[in-house]
C-alpha cells in the first residue's frame, strides 16, 4: 500500500519565522535538515499592521504581490535581494514592504519550491490554446504559470498534475481582485483571495470546467484574462498523497472541545481556511509560529493585521481538529454548526511514510 508519495515535505515546503533587522544583505536560512531552493515565497509582518507580499523567481526578485489588496504589481530592489539554494536573502525594506523594515517586528514566510522551467508554445504542441511558461514541480503538484491575456475564452497548460486550488492574479495593466479556484466548489464559482465574499457564482471565469491534467480553462473577465499585453501569475497546486490536500468540510457548531475533525493523512506544516456559504476571512496557520497544540496562531491573507493568538486548533498526526469555543467572534469564521468551508493543508509529516512508518502528533 502507498501511504504517501513524498517522504519529506520540507523538499517542496518549510515555513522560516524570523526577526527583522533592517539590514542589507540579510541572509535567511530555511529551518529544514534539508536544503531547499525557494521559487515563490509569501511573507507577513506578524508584529504589525503590513500588507502580505509574494515574490517569485518566473517574475523576478523585484516584483511585488499584495494578496490581501487588488494592487497591480509592484518593481522594488529594496525589498528581496534574492532567492538562494537554501533560504532568500533580504535588503534593509526601507521602503516598509515588511519583510525586513522593521528590527522590532518578526515576520513569517511560506516557501515553496517549484524548479523545472516551464514553456508551451500553444501551436507547436497542440496544448492549450494561448502560450504559457514559468517553473513547475511534477513530485510536489506545485506550479508557477504566466500568460498574457487576450480577453477570449482560453485554455492554458501548466505542466502538473490536474490542479485543485490555483490562485491567479492580473499583474499588469489594471487592478484587479485575486480569484481563487479550488475543487471543493464548482467551477462556475469561485473564491476572492484578497476579500471575505462568500463563493461567487460566475461561469465565465473558468468556463464552467475543471482543471485537467494538461490545462486549464480562463473566460473572459480581465482579473484572469484581459486583452493586449497584460500579463497574468497562476500559482497551481495539484493534489499529493500524504503531501497536500483540498477539500471541504462541514461546521458541526461544537462549544470547543470537540470540534470538527478533518482527515489529511499527514500532520499539517501549512492550513488555509475559506467559509463559502457567508462572508468571513481567511485564515492561515502553521506548525512554526508556536509548535504546540491549543494556541495556533492565526494570520488573515485578506487583510494586512497583525497576528491573533486566538486557540483554534489542534495539528494531529492524520488531520487538523477545531478547538475554538463558540463564545470567540472568530467562531464561525472556521467551524460554524452546518456551515460549509474548503481547505488547502500542506504535510509536515505524512501519518505514514512508505516503509510503513508512522509518525506522531506534535
Amino acid at each position: 500500500m502507498a501511504y504517501t508519495t513524498i517522504d519529506n515535505p520540507e523538499l517542496y515546503f518549510q515555513t522560516k519565522i524570523y526577526a527583522a533587522n533592517n539590514t542589507d544583505s540579510t541572509a535567511i536560512t530555511l529551518d529544514g535538515d534539508e536544503d531547499m531552493s525557494p521559487n515563490m515565497c509569501w511573507w507577513k509582518n506578524r508584529s504589525d499592521v503590513y500588507s502580505h507580499r509574494i515574490i517569485d523567481t518566473v517574475r523576478g526578485v523585484t516584483k511585488i504581490l499584495t494578496p490581501d489588496t487588488n494592487a497591480a504589481e509592484a518593481t522594488n530592489s529594496n525589498a528581496l535581494a534574492s532567492f538562494d539554494s537554501d533560504g532568500f536573502t533580504l535588503n534593509a525594506d526601507g521602503d516598509g514592504y515588511g519583510l525586513n523594515y522593521d528590527n522590532t517586528h518578526n515576520i513569517v514566510a511560506w516557501c515553496w519550491k517549484a524548479g523545472s522551467a516551464f514553456s508551451n508554445d500553444a501551436s507547436a504542441t497542440s496544448v492549450g490554446s494561448i502560450d504559457s511558461d514559468g517553473s513547475i514541480n511534477t513530485t510536489s503538484g506545485f506550479a508557477i504559470i504566466r500568460w498574457s491575456g487576450t480577453a477570449a475564452n482560453a485554455t492554458i497548460a501548466h505542466g502538473i498534475a490536474a490542479p485543485k486550488m490555483m490562485i491567479i492574479k492580473r499583474i499588469s495593466g489594471g487592478t484587479e481582485s485575486w480569484i481563487v479556484y479550488h475543487q471543493a466548489i464548482s467551477p462556475a464559482a469561485h473564491l476572492f483571495l484578497n476579500g471575505t465574499d462568500a463563493e461567487n457564482a460566475d461561469v465565465d471565469n473558468f468556463q464552467d470546467t475543471a482543471t485537467t491534467s494538461s490545462v486549464f480553462s480562463v473566460g473572459t473577465y480581465n482579473q484572469m484574462n484581459a486583452s493586449g499585453t497584460d500579463n497574468m501569475i497562476a500559482y497551481c497546486f495539484a493534489e499529493k498523497q500524504g503531501f497536500s490536500k483540498f477539500g471541504g468540510y462541514t461546521g458541526n457548531g461544537d462549544s470547543g472541545t470537540d470540534g470538527t475533525f478533518v482527515y489529511l493523512g499527514f500532520r499539517p506544516a501549512l492550513l488555509l481556511v475559506k467559509r463559502t456559504n457567508g462572508t468571513k476571512d481567511w485564515k492561515i496557520f502553521d506548525n512554526k509560529r508556536n509548535g504546540y497544540n491549543g494556541s495556533n496562531e492565526v494570520l488573515e491573507p485578506n487583510n494586512s493585521d497583525a497576528e491573533d493568538t486566538t486557540e483554534f486548533l489542534d495539528f494531529l498526526s492524520n488531520g487538523f481538529k477545531w478547538r475554538i469555543p463558540s463564545s470567540d467572534a472568530k467562531y464561525a469564521d472556521v467551524n460554524g454548526d452546518g456551515d460549509t468551508f474548503v481547505y488547502y493543508a500542506v504535510a509536515e509529516a505524512p501519518f505514514v511514510n512508505s516503509n510503513g512508518v508512522p509518525c506522531n502528533a506534535r
